[in-house]
């Protein structure tokens, strides 16, 4: 509130708005007319590089300190982290989360870095201590994605949990989880506070979960760990010109919360014919571990790219209890080299640098439709709306403004298949990729889950989990199955979990509320023993995190029904429940 306005500030696409609460028209003495462009006040000119701000930003007195989001490839704006002011929208303070020359960091990275790497932004959250003045501020990985030949270093402060003076933006401490990371192993939700007894000794501490299914627990004010960490030595790469870090952090305690390698005793026992298919596929790619290498041969990632830990983020209660969701998908990674010559087309070259990660090489998507099959897009799209998609954005798909009118028209063309009369398997991104000593480093094939030949997760079952975890000793008290498939449990299984993406809330009665499966349930736990107390299912999946409030002393309960994922049905509602009065 100002002089008694009330305001709400809010982003849509690469802006930040401010309004009038009551009446809902803009705040023009806001930035430009009630609104600021988030492309600038980098200290950095990205011209039309992709950036938005789609998780609500955190206020401390009179500032906005904003979350954003950005491309995960090569062409990608960097994360610095700023706030604003929330009267007059002019920017407060900026962290470089890639150091400029002099920072603190700057020799973690190449020469030059701070010119043109990007990502190490802040998508999922970031969390608020107002009595101590501090912002904690989790981070992703640098890009692009998967190959850090560009980025050769240590690469701070990517996958880092910063605390920032929230009134100035200086860095107090940080911890960084993951150095170099070629895994997609962003910090993918805000940290919890909590209040421990650690030792006999009251202690308030930060919680950070990660999409590897570690609980990274430190004092507030110091970022020490509370309980010990150890540096493990990991696997050299051997792809050209990638150089991965020889150690990797992982706490001592709490025990992980998902599983941390795929070998043959973890393949699925859902049926033998399952089990087969999905023993024939792994004995083709690479397994091991935590943190081995991308591989051109293929490597499984496990947790996957959403987790193990997820947006959803963790709850906790007064006791210092942990309770978090985690899915039990492994995945495959697999690299190409990209050859950047006169051999190759515009629009392959094009297509395999900005969209093979996400649709593949085939132009398939993925078999869930999170990342859409491009094959005859052409008859489901005009050309224009095409254009129109790539520009712009749309969906989860991140604009791409900065391609110039000849890429912009080449990629169209390209996956359209129309460029020379032939179609895309006949002319591109085969040859883009086929050097054995590419001139463009490495990139992904896709965004690729491994499943069994019905579909299913190709590990073994629970492929969805909720744990309870308590933070005071780092002991792991209870863990049972997240979600149910009616036609394995009409088979005589038991409830195998699903993937599962939101998070739970408790309650001070001893409830944990969740919804998040791709069952579409929403359910109620008892946070003791983790015996589910009570179910219901949604009009569409509830993935999202519940959120509780009380109308004349009768508490509620209330979650977004969007649905969408898992190639489940997308939906447009919020219930709410009335609990037992």
């Amino acid at each position: 509130e100002h002089n008694g306005d009330r305001r709400i500030l809010f982003a849509a696409a690469s802006r930040l708005y401010a309004i009038d609460a009551g009446t809902g028209t803009p705040i023009e003495s806001f930035g430009d007319n009630g609104s600021i462009d988030l492309r600038e006040g980098l200290d950095r000119d990205i011209g039309e590089l992709f950036i938005s701000s789609n998780t609500p930003g955190v206020i401390y007195d009179n500032l906005l300190i904003v979350p954003t989001r950005v491309s995960e490839g090569s062409n990608s704006a960097p994360g610095h982290i700023r706030a604003y002011d929330v009267i007059n929208g002019e920017r407060a303070w900026i962290f470089h989360t890639i150091p400029y020359p002099g920072e603190f960091g700057y020799d973690t990275w190449p020469d030059g870095a701070w010119q043109r790497v990007g990502g190490a932004n802040n998508w999922a959250g970031m969390t608020v201590d107002h009595g101590r003045g501090i912002v904690y501020v989790p981070t992703g990985s640098a890009t692009p994605d998967f190959y850090g030949g560009a980025r050769v270093g240590q690469n701070l402060f990517a996958n880092t949990l910063l605390a920032l003076d929230a009134r100035t933006g200086e860095r107090i401490w940080h911890y960084q989880v993951i150095h170099h990371d070629l895994w997609d192993r962003d910090l993918p939700a805000p940290p919890n506070l909590v209040t421990v007894t650690h030792n006999g000794t009251p202690r308030q501490a930060v919680a950070q979960i990660t999409k590897s299914a570690h609980v990274f627990l430190f004092d507030r004010d110091t970022g020490e760990p509370l309980f010990p960490v150890e540096e493990l030595e990991v696997t050299a790469s051997d792809l050209p010109g990638e150089v991965a870090w020889p150690t990797q952090p992982v706490p001592t305690l709490p025990p992980p919360f998902s599983r941390q390698e795929f070998t043959e005793n973890d393949l699925t026992d859902v049926s033998p014919e399952a089990r087969a298919s999905a023993f024939a596929r792994l004995t083709r790619v690479r397994s091991g571990g935590q943190f081995v290498p991308p591989s051109r041969e293929g490597t499984i990632v496990l947790p996957g790219y959403d987790g193990g830990g997820e947006w959803g983020g963790a709850a906790v209660d007064p006791q210092g209890i942990l309770y978090v969701n985690a899915s039990e998908m492994p995945w495959i990674l697999r690299m190409v080299g990209l050859r950047v010559d006169g051999g190759v087309s515009l629009g392959a070259t094009v297509y395999a640098n900005e969209c093979l990660y996400c649709h593949g090489t085939d132009l398939q998507g993925d078999p869930l439709g999170v990342y859409p099959s491009l094959v005859a897009v052409s008859s489901r799209m005009s050309r224009q709306a095409i254009e129109a998609a790539v520009t712009n954005g749309v969906g989860s798909m991140p604009a791409h403004g900065y391609l110039s009118s000849d890429e912009l028209e080449a990629v169209v063309a390209y996956i359209s298949s129309e460029q020379d009369g032939t179609t895309p398997s006949e002319s591109g991104v085969e040859a883009t990729i086929a050097s054995e000593v590419p001139t463009s480093g490495y990139t992904s094939t896709g965004y690729i889950r491994f499943l069994d030949d019905e579909g299913h997760p190709a590990i073994k079952p629970p492929w969805g989990t909720l744990t309870a975890i308590d933070l005071n000793d780092g002991s792991l008290i209870w863990q049972v199955p997240l979600g149910e498939l009616d036609e394995l449990t009409e088979r005589g299984l038991p409830p195998t979990g699903t993937e599962n993406y939101g998070g739970p809330i408790v309650s001070a009665g001893g409830g944990l509320f969740i919804g998040a499966t791709k069952d579409q349930a929403f359910r109620a736990f008892n946070t003791n023993t983790g015996a589910l107390l009570w179910e219901t299912e949604l009009p569409a999946g509830g993935y999202a995190t519940p959120a509780t409030y009380a109308v004349n002393g009768r508490q509620y309960v209330v979650i977004a029904a969007g649905g969408g994922k898992m190639g489940t049905k997308s939906g447009d509602s919020y219930v709410a429940f009335a609990l037992p009065e």
